[in-house]
C-alpha cells in the first residue's frame, strides 16, 4: 500500500523534570511517515530531534501525547511488552555502530533472530543475503576490531534490517565515519529503500545526508519549524 502509515506521531510532548529548570525537549510534535520514506529530521544541538528518535523507537515515553507504530499506540505497552515490539518492528542504527565487540559480524547481525528464537536455517540464509546486500559477504567471520568504522556501521545496518522490521531509525549514522565510507553508506541505503522499500528515518547534522533525503524534517526549540519534500 503505497501511503501506508508506519509512524504517527501526536501532540508529542517530553519535559525533563530532573533538572533545576524544567526542560522541554519537544512542544506539540506532530508527523506522519509513510512505508518507503527516506525522511532526514534536522536542526541545532538541543532541538529535539534524538529525544524525538528516542520516543518514537520506544526507548523513551513521552510526557503528553503518543506514538503509534502500524496504528498501535506504544504508549500503552509495558516496559516488557515495549522490548519485544521493538525487537520485532524497530530497527536501530546507532552513531557508534554498538556491535558486540566479542562476536563475529555474522553473530551481531544474527543476534535479534537468535532472541526471537529464530531457526538456525533460517538466520543462516537471512543473515547471509544482508551481509551480501551490504558488501561484506566476504567478512562475515570478522570481529568489529577487524573492520574499519564504514564496514562496522554496514555491518549495523545490516543488524538492524535483519528482524524485517517495519522502519530503521538511524541516529548519526555517519557521525563517526570519513567522506568515503559516508558515500558508501549513504548508497546502500538508499539502494535499499528504493529497491527493498524500506523506510529509513535519520536523525542528523550532516549535509550529506539531508542532501540524499527525500524528505527533510527541521526541528528548532522542539517543535517541527518546517517539512520539506525533495525530489
Amino acid at each position: 500500500m503505497k501511503d501506508h502509515v508506519v509512524i504517527r506521531v501526536v501532540n508529542l510532548e517530553k519535559t525533563y523534570e530532573e533538572t533545576a529548570v524544567p526542560v522541554h525537549a519537544l512542544q506539540g510534535v506532530d508527523m506522519e511517515i509513510v512505508k518507503g520514506e527516506f525522511t532526514a529530521i534536522v536542526g541545532p544541538s538541543g532541538s529535539g530531534k534524538t529525544t524525538l528518535l528516542n520516543i518514537i523507537g520506544g526507548l523513551d515515553r513521552p510526557s503528553a501525547g503518543r506514538v503509534e507504530i502500524d496504528g498501535r499506540d506504544i504508549s500503552t505497552l509495558s516496559d516488557n511488552q515495549l522490548i519485544d515490539f521493538r525487537k520485532k518492528h524497530i530497527g536501530f542504527v546507532f552513531q557508534s555502530y554498538n556491535l558486540i565487540p566479542v562476536l563475529t559480524a555474522k553473530e551481531n547481525v544474527e543476534f535479534v533472530m537468535l532472541l526471537q528464537k529464530q531457526s538456525k536455517e533460517r538466520r543462516d540464509k537471512r543473515t547471509a543475503e544482508l551481509m551480501e546486500a551490504v558488501g561484506l559477504a566476504d567478512r562475515m567471520h570478522n570481529r568489529p576490531s577487524e573492520l574499519s568504522g564504514g564496514q562496522q556501521q554496514r555491518v549495523a545496518v545490516a543488524r538492524a534490517l535483519a528482524p524485517k522490521p517495519d522502519f530503521i531509525l538511524a541516529d548519526e549514522p555517519t557521525a563517526n565515519l570519513d567522506s568515503k565510507s559516508t558515500s558508501n553508506l549513504l548508497d546502500m541505503m538508499a539502494r535499499l529503500n528504493k529497491e527493498e522499500d524500506i523506510t529509513f528515518v535519520f536523525s542528523t547534522h550532516d549535509q550529506r545526508v539531508i542532501d540524499r533525503a527525500r524528505r527533510v524534517i527541521t526541528l528548532e526549540d522542539g517543535k517541527v519549524l518546517s517539512d520539506q519534500q525533495h525530489e
